[in-house]
């Protein structure tokens, strides 16, 4: 599929342009300038023809911003990776240094562009355009991002520009799993991804919150194929002060929401501490399969030959009684184990995916029923006559019984034990109804 690059100085409404040709608010919007960091894609149809679009931080030098290095490298490998680029400027202010020095590049790079003049509302300021025929890069487009206007026009003329290819209107990643890593900020969940990956393809900083949008990636390598999403750190809410930490939030909440399996990174130094319990909780509270990366493991201090065991008891204690859950120790720096990652999340998606026939689970459960039966209430005796797998996407099962209303809490970890002990739900959260039969 043929990709569009945005480019172009911070806080010329690159993001606004990139949530209006996707149809979603899919970027962070906001009046600070430098709020995109890493590449963000999407897809864009326009009349029948699809293509990719990334959206990419705002193209500075010479700043104080620590990140500026980081952000002109990505924006360097969006421009290679493109078949086109849309260099957006904007009427008002007119050509700056940094407009100047992103024209410079783009002649060089040989891509085809489109030079789009942004928050052009009106009729006068259509005037303000044409001063941007200097950068020698054509005919300037005049668009309203934030409104749409002129934005049918210009994609008209992007579809003209894209290089003739098959459309493929499927999406490229549907039916993969969906692996997401969340976590607190700073505990390292963009340098696993650029490690997994092989490739720096999330910005990493010392800064905690580096991280805004969760970002989508493609994994393919090792017979392993999946979708992983790098998020943005969560903290308490009384701890998230900025409006763009508040849309953080809510992107990495959303992403939990759309994950098949949470890989919930902590940091080893501190150990788990109350909000990854929070961020945990929300995992099971959404169903989701779970994998525990205990990150950072090299810079523990003192390990001995039980320093792991002491940990791993540590950490299940606290998440009692939901227990049956891989923990993973890394160092996604060092490069250490990182592939046990994948494999630890490969086997938490088959047993969130599992189906189990309706005749093979009855002839497993039901003697164990029979062995120990619910307890009787009142005089009244319970029986259990069958159990069947739910069609849901997470594991859940339906005990159809005569008196569902006598049986207790205590019975239905007793059923969910058996069901861990027959059938392997490691990582995933069970869920039992009792139904009249």
């Amino acid at each position: 599929m043929n990709l569009v690059a945005i480019i172009g100085r911070p806080n010329v409404g690159k993001s606004t342009l990139f949530n209006r040709l996707v149809g979603i608010r899919q970027a962070i919007v906001d009046e600070t300038a430098g709020v995109t960091r890493d590449r963000h894609y999407g897809q864009c149809e326009w009349c029948g023809h699809e293509f990719s679009v990334v959206d990419t931080g705002g193209f500075t030098s010479n700043s104080d911003d620590v990140f500026e290095g980081e952000i002109r490298k990505q924006v360097m490998i969006a421009i290679e990776e493109c078949d086109l680029v849309l260099f957006m400027v904007e009427a008002l202010t007119g050509i700056t240094d940094f407009d100047a020095e992103i024209a410079d590049i783009l002649r060089r790079s040989r891509k085809p562009v489109i030079l789009a003049v942004n928050k052009v509302d009106t009729g006068d300021r259509v005037f303000d355009s044409y001063q941007f025929y200097s950068l020698g890069l054509g005919e300037p487009w005049c668009i309203a991002a934030a409104t749409g206007s002129g934005t049918g026009d210009l994609l008209d003329k992007i579809v003209e520009m894209l290089p003739k290819e098959t459309v493929d209107v499927s999406d490229p990643f549907e039916g993969l799993p969906r692996y997401t890593i969340v976590g607190k900020p700073n505990v390292g969940k963009s340098s696993l991804t650029n490690a997994l990956l092989g490739e720096d393809r999330n910005i990493v900083t010392p800064v905690a919150g580096t991280t805004r949008d969760s970002i989508s990636s493609h994994y393919n390598k090792f017979g392993h194929e999946f979708v992983i999403v790098d998020t943005a750190g969560l903290r308490k809410k009384t701890k998230v002060t900025e409006d763009l930490e508040f849309y953080s939030v809510l992107r990495s909440i959303k992403a939990i929401e759309n994950s098949d399996v949470c890989i919930l990174m902590v940091d080893a130094t501190t150990g788990i501490e109350a909000q990854d319990m929070s961020i945990f909780n929300l995992i099971i509270r959404n169903r989701k399969g779970c994998v525990i990366v205990v990150n950072k493991w090299d810079l523990v201090q003192g390990k001995g030959a039980n320093t792991m065991n002491e940990y791993i008891r540590a950490i299940e204690a606290r998440i009692a009684p939901f227990n049956d859950i891989p923990i993973i120790f890394t160092s996604a720096i060092e490069k250490q184990r990182i592939m046990n990652v994948i494999e630890a999340a490969e086997e938490v998606y088959g047993n969130y995916s599992r189906r189990i026939p309706t005749s093979q689970l009855n002839d497993a459960i039901l003697p164990e029923i029979e062995n120990y039966p619910p307890p009787a209430w009142k005089g009244k005796y319970i029986k259990i006559k069958y159990v069947t797998q739910l069609p849901t996407k997470w594991p859940s099962f339906a005990f159809f019984c005569n008196l569902p209303q006598y049986i207790r809490d205590p019975y239905k970890r007793f059923l969910e034990n058996k069901l861990r002990s027959h059938f392997s739900f490691r990582g995933c959260t069970v869920q039992i109804f009792l139904r009249q039969k």
